[in-house]
């Protein structure tokens, strides 16, 4: 912020050097997640279709594991949908703390492009929902099933398809779905939670007040943490809320300000360490118990013709992409934010596009909305994997499209003319850069006064 109030506020700007080096991190880390997570949800589908091991799929899936006496004796299936993607929801709560405190969120003018963004590009999908079941006849029970966007499987799109997208738009996406993190984890909170259980919720509080006391007193060590974070979890789980709330809960705990003797904060240090499990194993492994969906002829049939599979993959395709286009829009045009000078609207919609990919937690979503219902889950599940499948044709044919444009502009914001190791665009403001450029070209105007001064004299002789 330069104190200027009636400057526009930029979306898609460029990132700080600090947050660049952030994202690289985050960003390498959940691509190769979603190459792996792609690959479960490959795994999950031919063995759950393949004759001879089929039945396989579904009996290892309900194999119990668990004391019961804690309530605790759950399936598999059951295991990673509420154990193990409490430690993605964990590193999500890290990453919107973060984003709130240090990142794209802390202003909130700068925020409001892709907050209202993230807000749009679940509302109209809901909505889409909504209006294909109200004409259809169908449940409504599903319409929060197209409003999440999955961030891992979305990057691994990038990956797949070579393209060269800048830093601060990247930076977009990651915003745009911290912020559709929170709002699935609100809604599944508030939407998703039946039959309260006071007792164990109590005891879940009282384990978080706990957290947050150590963590004001500076204590460390993961065999005090681990302990006392598995206790929360089992009490959230026993008390009818959704056990992925107390991974989020502890998540925004972490403090994420860097201190003078700082290098990394804690959340910055926790979630370095705890991305890549979250990534390349909590999440993937939920994909392989999730989606093993049968696709026969009818399930693919009934993805076009149920009113509640269409509202989802209709709200995956059209309603993500036209909500967060849309939002985008209206928002610069109505108020004083704005879009980077070195992007146009080609690339918004390529993006809003790309969002459209629900998986991960529409498939939870998806199990919550029709628990009890296994021929309409089943059915639901096969919408979502087609809605992301659609969603990402899209998205790679629109990205590839714009690779052009895109590759020239990370070869912009990597050029190190003066080699000092920091890319010129961090520098230009810096009178030592402008030194060093101009040492530089004094040298090499010297040597080509040499070069010419040596061809004059041969050709003289």
């Amino acid at each position: 912020m330069n104190g200027d109030e009636s400057a526009p506020h930029q979306a898609f700007r460029r990132v700080s050097l600090r947050e660049r080096g952030f994202l690289a991190d985050a960003l390498r880390t959940e691509t190769v997640g979603g190459v792996l997570l792609l690959l479960a949800a490959v795994t999950a589908l031919v063995w759950a279709n393949t004759p001879g091991i089929k039945e396989s799929y579904e009996s290892f899936s309900n194999i119990h594991l668990g004391p019961s006496a804690l309530g605790l004796d759950l399936s598999i299936e059951h295991w990673a949908s509420e154990g193990l993607l409490a430690i993605f929801f964990f590193v999500a709560g890290i990453e919107l703390k973060r984003e709130l405190v240090a990142g794209d969120l802390k202003d909130p003018k700068a925020a409001a492009l892709p907050v209202i963004a993230a807000v749009c590009g679940m509302v109209v999908p809901a909505l889409v929902y909504v209006a294909v079941n109200g004409i259809g006849g169908g449940s409504m029970a599903g319409w929060a099933v197209p409003t999440a966007t999955d961030i891992a499987f979305a990057l691994a799109v990038l990956a797949v398809i070579g393209t060269s997208l800048p830093s601060a738009l990247r930076a977009f996406l990651l915003t745009l779905a911290v912020v559709d993190d929170l709002l699935a984890i609100v809604i599944i909170a508030i939407f998703f939670t039946h039959q309260l259980d006071f007792a164990a919720l109590g005891g879940a509080v009282a384990g978080l007040v706990v957290f947050w006391l150590l963590l004001r007193k500076g204590v460390r060590g993961w065999w005090v943490y681990v302990p006392l974070g598995l206790v929360i979890w089992a009490l959230m789980y026993n008390s009818g809320v959704h056990a992925t709330i107390a991974g989020v809960a502890m998540g925004l705990m972490l403090r994420c300000t860097r201190r003078e003797d700082e290098e990394l904060s804690p959340g910055e240090r926790i979630e370095h360490q705890v991305r890549p499990l979250s990534a390349g194993l909590a999440v993937p492994l939920f994909a392989l118990f999730a989606a093993g969906v049968p696709v026969a002829a009818g399930d693919l049939a009934a993805v076009f013709t149920k009113p509640e599979t269409l509202g989802v993959t209709l709200g995956l395709v059209l309603g993500k992409t036209l909500g967060i286009f849309g939002g985008t829009w209206l928002t610069a045009r109505f108020t004083r934010a704005s879009l980077s000078d070195e992007l146009e609207w080609a690339d918004v919609f390529a993006l809003a596009t790309l969002a459209g990919i629900g998986f991960t937690v529409s498939l939870l979503i998806g199990e919550l909305a029709f628990e009890g219902e296994d021929l309409l889950t089943e059915h639901v599940k096969a919408a979502v994997l087609v809605g992301s499948l659609l969603a990402t044709l899209l998205a790679a044919v629109l990205l590839k499209l714009r690779n052009a444009k895109y590759r020239r502009m990370t070869e912009a914001e990597e050029r190190d003319e003066d080699r000092d190791g920091i890319p010129d665009v961090y520098t230009q403001d810096d009178p030592e850069y402008h030194l060093r450029m101009a040492e530089m070209l004094e040298a090499k105007a010297a040597e080509h006064r040499r070069t010419a001064e040596a061809i004059t004299s041969g050709r003289s002789e």
